[in-house]
Parts: C-alpha cells; sequence; structure tokens
C-alpha cells in the first residue's frame, strides 16, 4: 500500500498529519526539494517480487493548502530514473543531473543506465502554483562528474550544489565490480558549470615549501646530480577488516623528474595540490550537511568482490578554504560487521560443515593458529618496509587467499596481502 500521508512538524505547534488525494504512487529514489511554497518531488522507482518501474513525474506539494498537484511540463523532460542530483537555483528554477535506471532486455536479465544529463525545469510566470512549468536541456561548462550512481549532494556555499562520491559499476558475465569515488564537484548554477573541488595547501605551508625549494636550489645542486631520476609515485592508504579485507585510496605523486620539468608558473599553479592526507574513503550513499560553510560526511558504504561494508565515520571539511578534511570520528574495522551473506552460501557453508566433522573444526583451529600474529615472518631490525613486503609478500598472498576463498581475483588478493603485511610491518616497528 502506497503511502501518501504527509506529517508536519512546526515550532511551538503540535505535529499534524493530513491525507491529500491526488498525490505520487509509492516509490523510492525519488528526489524532493523545497521551492518556495511548494515541496517539489521528482522521479524514483518502485520495485515488487515480479516487475519494476521507473519514473520520471512531477508532482507539487502545496505548504500553505496541503494538496497536491501533478505538474505537466511542456518540452523535453528527463528519461525515467532514481538517485538523482537535484538543486534549487536562486531564480527559482530545479536542477537535475544523473541518476540511475534500468531496463529488462531480455528474460531475467536487467540492464542498467548511469545518466549523466541535466536538465532545468522552471516556471513561466510569477512562480505561482498555475503557472505554466517548463523543461530544458542543460549543457555546462567545465570539467563534469564521471559517470556513477549512489553520489550524495548538499548545497554549498555561494549557492552551489555539491556531489560527494558514489560508484560507477562495472557489469562483467557473472558480477560486478564497482569502482568507489571520494571525490567533490561543485555545480555553480549561475553560470552553469561544473568543477572538481581541489583541497589546496595553506599560504604559510606554501612559504614553507617555497623557502625549502630555495635552499635545495641554493645548497643542494650537487645531491640533486647524484639522485637517480624517479617517475610518479603512487601512495596506497589502507583500511583493513578482520578478515583482511581492504578498503584502498590511491594518490599519485609526481616525481622530481617531472617536478624539473615545469615552468615556475606550472609550479605557483601546483602549490595548491597536496601531499597524501587524511581523507575519507571512497563510498557511495553517505549522507551530507553543510552548516555555516563546513561540509559533514557521515557513513556510507564500499564493497570489496561480493561483500558489502558499511561505514560508521564522520568527517568535515570547509568548503570556504579547502584546504583539509578533519577527522571527526574515525573508522575502527574491528567494530564493523559485513552485511549478511545470502541465505544460499550459508547453506553451502552448514553442508561443508556438516561434512567435514570433527575434522574440519580441527583443521580450522590449527589454520587459525598458524594465522596468528605469533607465526607472521617477523620484521628485522632496520629493515624497510619495501624491503619486507618483499620479502614475505608469497606468504601474505597465501594469507590472504586462505581468508578471502578461493574464488577471489589475482588482484584483489595481492592488494589484500600487501595492506596486511604493511598493517603487520607498522606493528612491529
Amino acid at each position: 500500500m502506497a503511502l501518501v500521508d504527509v506529517l508536519f512538524v512546526t515550532r511551538n505547534i503540535r505535529p499534524c498529519s493530513t491525507r491529500a488525494s491526488g498525490g505520487p504512487s509509492g516509490r523510492s529514489g525519488h528526489r524532493m526539494v523545497a521551492c518556495k511554497r511548494q515541496l517539489i518531488i521528482f522521479g524514483g522507482f518502485h520495485e515488487s517480487a515480479r516487475d519494476y518501474i521507473y519514473y520520471n513525474d512531477v508532482y507539487a506539494f502545496n505548504l500553505d493548502s496541503f494538496t497536491w498537484s501533478k505538474l505537466a511540463p511542456s518540452g523535453i523532460g528527463p528519461a525515467p530514473r532514481s538517485g538523482c542530483q537535484m538543486a534549487t537555483t536562486p531564480e527559482g528554477s530545479i536542477v537535475i543531473y544523473g541518476g540511475y535506471s534500468k531496463q529488462r532486455v531480455k528474460k531475467d536479465v536487467d540492464k542498467g543506465t548511469l545518466h549523466t544529463d541535466m536538465f532545468l525545469l522552471k516556471t513561466e510566470g510569477s512562480g505561482k502554483e498555475e503557472d505554466k512549468w517548463v523543461w530544458s536541456r542543460l549543457n555546462p561548462s567545465g570539467v563534469k562528474p564521471t559517470p556513477r550512481s549512489g553520489f550524495s549532494v548538499a548545497i554549498g556555499p555561494n549557492n552551489r550544489s555539491l556531489l560527494f562520491g558514489g560508484v560507477h559499476d562495472e557489469e562483467e558475465e557473472e558480477s560486478i565490480e564497482g569502482d568507489f569515488f571520494n571525490d567533490i564537484y561543485f555545480y555553480d548554477t549561475g553560470k552553469n558549470r561544473w568543477f572538481p573541488g581541489q583541497l589546496k595547501v595553506p599560504k604559510s605551508e606554501k612559504r614553507k615549501r617555497r623557502r625549502g625549494r630555495q635552499a635545495e636550489t641554493d645548497g643542494g645542486d650537487d645531491e640533486v646530480e647524484k639522485q637517480a631520476p624517479q617517475g610518479p609515485v603512487e601512495i596506497v592508504k589502507e583500511v583493513v577488516a578482520e578478515d583482511g579485507t581492504v578498503m584502498t585510496i590511491k594518490q599519485v605523486i609526481s616525481g622530481p623528474a617531472d617536478e624539473k620539468e615545469r615552468s615556475e608558473s606550472e609550479e605557483e599553479e601546483e602549490d595548491g595540490a597536496l601531499g597524501p592526507q587524511v581523507e575519507p574513503c571512497p563510498r557511495s550513499n553517505a549522507m551530507l550537511a553543510v552548516k555555516h560553510g563546513v561540509l559533514y560526511v557521515y557513513g556510507g558504504m564500499f564493497e570489496v568482490g561480493d561483500r558489502q561494508f558499511t561505514l560508521s565515520d564522520l568527517y568535515s571539511i570547509d568548503l570556504h578554504k579547502m584546504e583539509e578534511w578533519k577527522v571527526l570520528v574515525e573508522i575502527d574495522p574491528k567494530t564493523q560487521e559485513w552485511l549478511e551473506e545470502s541465505e544460499s552460501e550459508e547453506e553451502e557453508d552448514d553442508v561443508e560443515g556438516a561434512e567435514g566433522g570433527e575434522e574440519e573444526e580441527s583443521s580450522e583451529e590449527d589454520s587459525e593458529d598458524e594465522g596468528g600474529e605469533e607465526q607472521h615472518p617477523s620484521v628485522q631490525p632496520d629493515e624497510k618496509h619495501a624491503d619486507y613486503l618483499s620479502r614475505t609478500e608469497q606468504y601474505w598472498i597465501k594469507v590472504a587467499r586462505s581468508n578471502m576463498g578461493p574464488d577471489a581475483k589475482e588482484k584483489k588478493v595481492v592488494k589484500v596481502a600487501h595492506a596486511m603485511a604493511k598493517t603487520f610491518y607498522e606493528d612491529s616497528i
């Protein structure tokens, strides 16, 4: 049964509810914004045991009369979708970007679509309820977000709508691999322009770097000549769960050889680029809030293979300065739990356990003993992480493989193995 009740809570007034006819059908994944004295709802989907349907209809709820009305905008509007970005402009128009939908291509086979188009919904008139609404397609300039779903949205300073995170699913024959994001994109409604939110180096840090470069130029020419040229360096930060599964953040830092070739103007432009520092791990479906120009990001979800990892961390960043992320609540991998596996997998586990009997239990206990920290290859005195990893890599791959199972992809296993080795190394020094 579709829910059409509307509940309001106002200051110094007891909550009141009303039943209003003519509203949208029951759905999820829709979006809603407040536009003048109306709530505007767009899109969404409804899924039953046998079928599903995506919507591109528009409804308005009047906050004065508490009544629904279905809008019929002219022009060509967005295709049916859910999970889009919906924001209002200072002029009272509505911008809609992206979203996700799927359609059945043959029996029991669905094909998903990540939408990257953008539309404007505006009124022709004084903005009253009876005014005519019109769809028009937007072609924004700037650097647009890469295709994704599950992103989070909020309204930032200067009437800029922001987009954070999300996931791009790559469908293979029998599986889906998700590429998760932790980036920020801003959309300037006034200029109809996208641009990425890049972290900047504080002015005090810029001065330190310039003084450091000057000192190296004055006194370290001989040493620089002796150094072998280095290419870009990929820095990987991981969070490892108890079962060995890892969440990864990658950053590529240009090496000295690259920096040597830059002009002075390019150096000035890239003074704003930061090296590795604290930031939220890639995720989808996080919750955002903006208060006094500060963006708060809480929770979300991350996938590794066929497992979903729910997050409970809290970060903030000053959108005016864009200098650094701050950790307000840090994630503790030991307290996180994987979402339950499917019933079929649990049944298979039960069958395997029944067939294995006591011998299987004893073998599991032995493997747990072998996997204890006491049995891991120890770190030698003054041994660097790279040397330790090179010496023990095959051992950690074997441990990761035993944790992840025989069906895990080799690339994932190696990634987890390196993360486990790094964690053990850092705990040992």
